[in-house]
């Protein structure tokens, strides 16, 4: 396989428009249909593991879904992602072809070990798929004198180190490792939370407020410099305060800060004007998520709410949502389609906000009823997922329709 990622690029797919099988023509193509396959199956399955009805495998219930959430399902979208921008970045190949399919082939095989009980096999191969996309987007980035955004290459390398921490944790080496308590519990799934809420709120950053304005007749979403450094760092600020271990009215003061200026940043965008396009009303909806997510967690810090509320809302509101929309919006122009959302997407759209909901509100107002939240959140997200698939599987299948490569 060490061959196969040598070689970054084969010459681009020459079809003709509708015909013949573009899988492999660009990152986004298998990495957005493997991620919304293992949505729609690992999620049911997992409501039934939580309902006593199915087994577990190498990783314990709770360790496999947040493990398959976070390194399986989002890494694959951040793969898809930035191998597509990536190339428009550097205007360098990023992989395609046989390399592209090595390493879905890697990311399948790293699905399967975490259900078998070799769980150093599945350490090295969950650790090799960010490693290798790091990788593969170097050396783009670095042939296109991309240096801004390096950084990309770093969040990869920290999410193959924060899933080997999970790993070690479950093997009970962690521990043993001459690190501090604190720092060893923060750096599994903690550090990969922190790492894909930066990322999102990176990429909203950059792209919310020019869909917002190209999509929307009128608006006027803005940046502010300040406030983008202010939000961006205060992310950072939470995400060291994990790595530490601070818990509990230690973390409130980071997390009110991040609360205000992620709110004024929100503000800026002007929200309020998008409902005219689901393609970008589903981004703010989304982003709206990452405020109630800092509010819910600022509650629990204090003891008044369950932390799992304010979880949930960044992984079923925050990052369910916005990949969602990032991966139908991407898709369609990216496969040369107008960048409209029909009835499909907009179902899609509201049964993940549905999800989202049901999964923090209902055990949040009856907390007897957190076997039923999580069986019809379970359903709604499966809806979501099957309903992309069924719209957007062949898309990613065929050829771009205006003939040009990718």
């Amino acid at each position: 396989m060490s061959k196969v990622f040598l070689q970054l690029q084969e010459p681009p797919l020459r079809l003709r428009p509708g015909e013949g099988l573009a899988l492999w023509g660009l990152g986004f193509r298998p990495f957005y249909l493997l991620a919304a396959t293992l949505a729609l199956l690992s999620v049911p399955l997992w409501a039934l593991q939580f309902s006593g009805l199915l087994g577990h495998g190498g990783l314990r219930g709770s360790f496999w879904h947040a493990h398959e959430m976070v390194f399986g399902y989002a890494l694959a979208i951040i793969i898809g992602f930035l191998f597509t921008a990536g190339r428009n970045w550097s205007g360098q190949p990023t992989p395609t072809g046989r390399p592209l399919m090595a390493l879905a082939a890697l990311w399948v095989l790293a699905r399967v070990l975490v259900l078998s009980p070799w769980l150093w096999a599945s350490l090295l191969v969950n650790v090799a798929v960010p490693w290798l996309a790091a990788w593969g987007l170097w050396r783009a980035l670095h042939a296109g004198g991309n240096k801004r955004n390096y950084f990309f290459v770093g969040l990869l390398l920290a999410i193959g180190l924060a899933t080997a921490a999970l790993h070690l944790s479950e093997l009970g080496l962690l521990a043993q490792l001459p690190l501090p308590a604190a720092l060893a519990r923060g750096l599994g799934l903690p550090l990969a939370l922190d790492l894909l809420l930066f990322i999102i709120a990176v990429m909203a950053g950059r792209v919310l407020p020019m869909f917002s304005n190209n999509g929307v007749p009128g608006m006027n979403a803005r940046r502010d410099d300040r406030v983008e450094r202010v939000a961006l760092g205060s992310v950072l600020l939470l995400a060291a305060g994990d790595a530490v271990g601070l818990t509990g009215p230690a973390m409130l003061l980071p997390l009110l800060a991040a609360l205000v200026a992620h709110g004024w940043r929100f503000a800026l965008w002007q929200p309020w004007k998008t409902l005219s396009n689901p393609l970008v009303w589903v981004l703010h909806a989304a982003y709206a998520w990452l405020l109630l997510h800092l509010a819910l967690r600022a509650a629990a810090a204090l003891q008044w709410l369950p932390a799992p509320l304010a979880t949930h809302a960044l992984t079923v509101g925050l990052i369910g949502l916005i990949t969602l929309g990032m991966i139908t919006r991407t898709a369609l122009g990216h496969t040369g389609r107008p960048l409209k959302a029909g009835p499909i997407e907009t179902a899609a759209y509201l049964a993940m906000l549905a999800a989202a909901l049901l999964r923090v509100f209902l055990p949040l107002l009856m907390p007897a009823a957190l076997l039923q939240a999580v069986w019809l959140s379970a359903t709604l997200w499966a809806t979501a997922f099957a309903l992309y698939l069924w719209r957007y599987g062949p898309m990613l299948l065929r050829p771009r329709i205006d003939g040009l490569p990718g």
